[in-house]
């Protein structure tokens, strides 16, 4: 539980003797209520009107009454919240409680009860059970409304629970007269604040592309999973490796924006070994806690979703997708998330992913179908920190401060943790085409995440690192980027040991003088030097050699590696007339 060792923590503005303790003088108290981790990110925007005011102090607990109760501990220390336990908060009376969820017992809160969705508005149905209290969702049904806004989520005993229920959009209304006809008069529209802060975000895309590690020119495909057996990993897993196998790892950067309910409902470390193949190929993935995945949506180029928040939020930015999973049997019908399911396309297995993606950029633009679902997110836009101020402190029958309440951009992700790689870069496909003009683009794709049948590497060669531990890839390899010699080795002699370790190689490549020159042996003793004249390309010793293996007659080369231009320079020492020629067959 995550009361556990802080079962009576009572802060000093809840002491009968405060005054003489506190520093700030608060004349009302609100209660933060907390469900699980997914519930608590979303609180905290529900609480930004609150900022600036030292009139009003904020404390948090926990319902107890999620099945995803991990983490909630770490969530609160991490971030300071005052934290007391639930029985200690239904032993004490505030001015006002906020909560994003309807779980748990909150007809016993002594204050006045505003209730608000802890996604992009309602969406999805799940139901009670009695026995626990706790939640899943009922396949194929159909005919209740969405979580939230219905009788079975609002009252008790016949008595409604909350005294203002937020919608983000007008549309809603309607549903809740539907679901609960009597808490109707308690609606109130007012915008949802996290889509107002990633419109804010939108001035400062580049800002969060850097942040996040994005080179010029580098594309960002988000893949956002709810959690659940209808889920992008619940359903689809393998289109993760379907978006770092077939989309060139030069020109993007895949991130998965997973659920909290997956990570501390299975463990992150488990999530971590389950995608540790995909992160070693290059996948981000940030923490659960984070705003990273507001960031990430900011930045993206494209994404692959589910029928989770992530999704219909990225549809309202505008940002071109596609479906990887939908649960239908779990969405609201005639929600925003459903008609959002009927939109979109879905991924085909067959045909390669980017040129998916291509299309669905290309229809994006001007699509007034996505933009009216889009739409529907929020019927405020922009005003919802305005909104939920007047709300709140009306309710406190508090005045409210005079500094505007508007909403902020996302903060800038700090660094990402630092990637770990094995010592040992992970073996490559690469994809050498020349063009009419003479010049050479090259595409490298993940060797060990290949095995879809859709035609993207019609003729690459395998490029691996010497050490790889994998013999598929070591045997196979047709370059081997070779370790510097030994002390007392020459580069000859080091390279007859890359060739007699590795059937399959033909060219045997290693760093020259200073971090993008290249060394290149052939099996049948020719030796090529290279340097990039002018800028360099990410991966310089790597792309060399590729250029080298597929180089056509002549000293200079142009090489275009995700959409960026360079020029080769090669010069053959010896072994002139075979040097660095592909051999027959």
């Amino acid at each position: 539980m995550p009361d556990a060792g802080a079962s009576r923590v009572s802060y000093v503005p809840l002491r009968n003797d405060a005054a003489r303790w506190t520093t700030a003088s608060p004349v009302r108290t609100v209660l933060g209520v907390i469900h699980n981790v997914t519930s608590a990110t979303r609180l905290l925007d529900l609480l930004e009107p609150f900022e600036g005011d030292p009139r009003v102090q904020v404390v948090f607990t926990c319902t107890g009454s999620s099945a995803f109760e991990a983490g909630i501990r770490e969530f609160t220390t991490a971030r300071e919240l005052p934290y007391i336990s639930w029985e200690t908060a239904l032993g004490e009376k505030f001015d006002l409680a906020v909560s994003s969820s309807r779980g748990g017992e909150l007809q016993k809160i002594d204050a006045p009860l505003v209730g608000a969705p802890h996604g992009a508005g309602y969406n999805k149905y799940l139901h009670r059970k009695p026995e626990t209290g706790n939640r899943k969702p009922e396949t194929g049904n159909r005919k209740s409304e969405a979580f939230g806004l219905d009788a079975e989520w609002l009252t008790h005993d016949g008595e409604l629970i909350p005294s203002a229920i937020v919608l983000s959009h007008d549309e809603q209304r309607e549903r809740l007269r539907r679901g609960c006809p009597e808490a109707v008069p308690l609606s109130v529209v007012a915008g949802d604040p996290c889509m107002d802060r990633l419109r804010a975000s939108l001035p400062f895309r580049e800002e969060y592309r850097a942040a996040l590690g994005l080179r010029p020119g580098q594309k960002l495909l988000v893949l956002t999973s709810t959690w659940g057996p209808y889920s992008l990993l619940g359903a689809n897993m393998d289109l993760v490796r379907r978006a770092l196998a077939e989309l060139p790892s030069d020109e993007y950067r895949v991130l998965a924006a997973v659920h909290p309910n997956v990570w501390y409902g299975h463990g992150g470390w488990q999530l971590r070994a389950w995608l540790a193949p995909f992160l070693r190929s290059g996948l981000i993935l940030p923490s659960p806690e984070t705003d990273v995945w507001k960031a990430a949506l900011v930045a993206a180029d494209a994404f692959v979703g589910d029928h989770g928040s992530l999704t219909l939020y990225a549809a309202a930015l505008g940002v071109p997708g596609l479906l990887g999973a939908f649960g239908e049997e779990v969405v609201a019908q005639g929600s925003p998330m459903d008609r959002l399911g009927a939109a979109l396309e879905r991924v085909a297995p067959d045909v390669p992913l980017e040129r998916q993606l291509a299309r669905a950029a290309a229809g994006r633009a001007g699509d007034e179908r996505l933009d009216g679902i889009g739409a529907l997110v929020t019927s405020r836009p922009m005003r919802s920190a305005e909104l939920l101020r007047r709300l709140y402190y009306s309710r406190m029958e508090l005045s409210e401060p005079e500094q505007p309440a508007v909403p902020r951009p996302v903060a800038l992700p700090l660094p990402l943790p630092a990637e770990r790689h094995e010592p040992v870069p992970p073996a490559a496909y690469a994809d050498a085409r020349t063009t009419a003009g003479g010049r050479l683009e090259l595409r490298r794709y993940p060797a060990g995440l290949q095995g879809a049948l859709t035609g993207h590497l019609p003729d690459p060669h395998l490029v691996a690192a010497e050490g790889e531990p994998d013999p598929r890839w070591s045997r196979t390899a047709d370059i081997v980027l070779a370790r510097p010699p030994a002390p007392g080795e020459t580069f000859r002699e080091a390279a007859e040991r890359v060739f007699r370790g590795h059937p399959g190689c033909w060219l045997a490549a290693f760093a020259g003088e200073g971090a993008d020159g290249c060394v290149a042996f052939t099996r049948d003793g020719g030796r090529t030097t290279a340097r990039w004249a002018g800028a360099a390309p990410p991966h310089a010793v790597a792309v060399a050699a590729s250029a080298l293996y597929t180089m056509p007659d002549g000293d200079r080369l142009a090489v275009t590696v995700a959409g960026s231009s360079f020029v080769l320079e090669r010069r053959t020492e010896h072994g002139a007339g075979h040097g660095t020629e592909r051999p027959a067959g």
